[in-house]
């Protein structure tokens, strides 16, 4: 369907020739046809490029889940320049590491976020600035970039405990578009109104979420943050058919009265990043009379890999089996298939995945395309899949990465602390969350308070640590590294 496309705004222009009256985002503030989005992209594109922009160059967006986040994102792609969308629960220093590190040139970013950006300058959403290019020259803007060029850079945790930008083409956002939209029944479907509260900076509500809607000239329904009542409530009044969710979304609404009520509109609900537990898939089930489609996917992967819409029953734990257009094997360690019903690696192979880490594509797909996710999983006899382990050390906290090296670094400063190991355990509302062991220094007294207010002071929230736990030692591997191992068994 996308044969006609080639930068990933272009669905929005092609969402405004289907439906150019259909609401196509509708928030607290107010609404947008998809003609009116069409248009303001075309103009912030125009402005971008007036201001002397250059194609390839980084932009961040710094923006809470709104209108304004959709104009300035596609705003930036039509003009041919790359989208950084930036976490905002991120601390200044956090984010100015990532502009650093990407070399952005300028920060679209809301009133209320400006103060936390430091480096590039600041084009604020609702300034004289901004409503002048809103108001300025319309086009249209005929993309100058698209395919494999660079559409999105965003971070993810890396080996190093530093973030590190995983490398977006257009082509592989696209791809993942159409990949989801050979599923049946329809991921999103045009009259659907789908429930966007999963973050925009994020991968899975960036283009599972805003993209397909776009993609096929839906309507989205936008929340800044989320709240269980305030949000069922919204799901209700605004007749949603579609729920794109992460676990602690079904967890929360599973636990209100009203639930059944206000889901009489849904068709089709979906969610990823972390386990769903089996209570809450039965008690949705329950309501409902549907299943919640749990998938699996990566940042590198534009994000979507797998999910029980393949399946042939949504089974319980299952990330279900690959969409069209993935090719997947589970790897030994040396490379090889695995036998049927052992854990293996997941390694995948499609047009939606991302061109290697910033800024020279390196770890990326190797030369026959196959990309290996560090991730560990087994296949029942149907050929549904299940996730059993990580190779690699990251905690999901709500599906957003953690990487235990850095609160290592960050809890390291605090000067009662000789030594620190950071773990993630299984929590009921997030999938993990964050547990630090501590050695404290002779003769100190440190306390598990002053612990968390010292990480929530340098780190985002998410990444700070819900449990302190005070040893007299960790153990340690005969090359002197903490071995995790052990503590894990512990």
């Amino acid at each position: 369907m996308t044969g006609e496309l080639r930068n990933l705004a272009d669905v929005v222009h092609r969402a405004a020739g289907v439906s150019p009256d259909k609401p196509a985002l509708v928030s607290a503030g107010g609404s947008v046809s998809w003609a009116e989005l069409d248009d303001r992209v075309d103009r912030v594109a125009a402005g971008l490029l007036s201001r002397g922009h250059v194609a390839g160059e980084r932009i961040g967006v710094l923006l809470t889940n709104s209108i304004e986040f959709a104009v300035a994102y596609f705003g930036v792609l039509r003009a041919g320049l790359v989208a950084l969308p930036l976490n905002t629960a991120y601390t200044e220093a956090e984010l100015a590491y990532q502009l650093a590190d990407a070399g952005a040139s300028l920060v679209v970013a809301a009133p209320d976020l400006v103060e936390r950006v430091d480096g590039p300058p600041v084009l604020v959403t609702g300034s004289a600035e901004w409503d002048a290019l809103l108001s300025g020259p319309a086009g249209p803007v005929q993309p100058s970039r698209g395919g494999e060029d660079l559409a999105v850079l965003l971070y993810t945790a890396g080996t190093t405990g530093r973030p590190k930008g995983a490398m977006l083409s257009h082509r592989a956002l696209l791809a993942n578009l159409d990949q989801l939209a050979a599923i049946r029944p329809a991921v999103v479907a045009p009259d659907d109104t789908v429930l966007l509260v999963l973050p925009l900076f994020h991968v899975y509500g960036l283009n599972a979420g805003l993209g397909m809607t776009a993609y096929a000239a839906a309507t989205g329904l936008l929340a800044e943050r989320f709240d269980p009542v305030e949000t069922l409530a919204l799901v209700r009044d605004h007749g949603v058919s579609n729920i794109i969710g992460a676990p602690p979304m079904f967890i929360a609404w599973s636990m209100l009265p009203e639930l059944a009520d206000s889901l009489t509109t849904l068709r089709l609900a979906v969610s990823g990043a972390a386990p769903l537990p089996p209570a809450v898939l039965s008690e949705m089930l329950g309501v409902t009379g549907q299943p919640v489609f749990e998938g699996y996917g990566l940042t590198e992967t534009a994000p979507v890999l797998t999910t029980t819409l393949c399946s042939d029953v949504a089974k319980p734990g299952s990330i279900g089996r690959p969409i069209p257009g993935v090719e997947l094997r589970l790897l030994d360690d040396t490379g090889d298939e695995v036998d049927d019903d052992d854990p293996g690696e997941i390694a995948v192979r499609g047009a939606n995945l991302f061109s290697g880490y910033w800024p020279d594509g390196h770890d990326g797909p190797d030369g026959a395309g196959w990309f290996r996710t560090g991730d560990v999983a087994y296949a029942d006899e149907e050929g549904d899949l299940f996730l059993v382990d990580r190779l690699r050390e990251l905690i999901l906290v709500s599906g957003f990465n953690v990487y235990p090296r850095e609160v290592e670094d960050v809890i390291a400063q605090h000067p009662d602390v000789a030594e620190v190991a950071v773990l993630g355990v299984a929590h009921p509302y997030t999938g993990e969350t964050v547990r630090a062991l501590v050695v404290p220094r002779p003769g100190t007294a440190p306390t598990a308070e002053s612990i968390i207010e010292h990480a929530a002071a340098r780190l985002a929230r998410f990444k700070c640590p819900t449990s302190v736990e005070f040893v007299t030692e960790l153990p340690h591997s005969v090359a002197g590294k903490v071995a995790k191992g052990k503590l894990r068994r512990s």
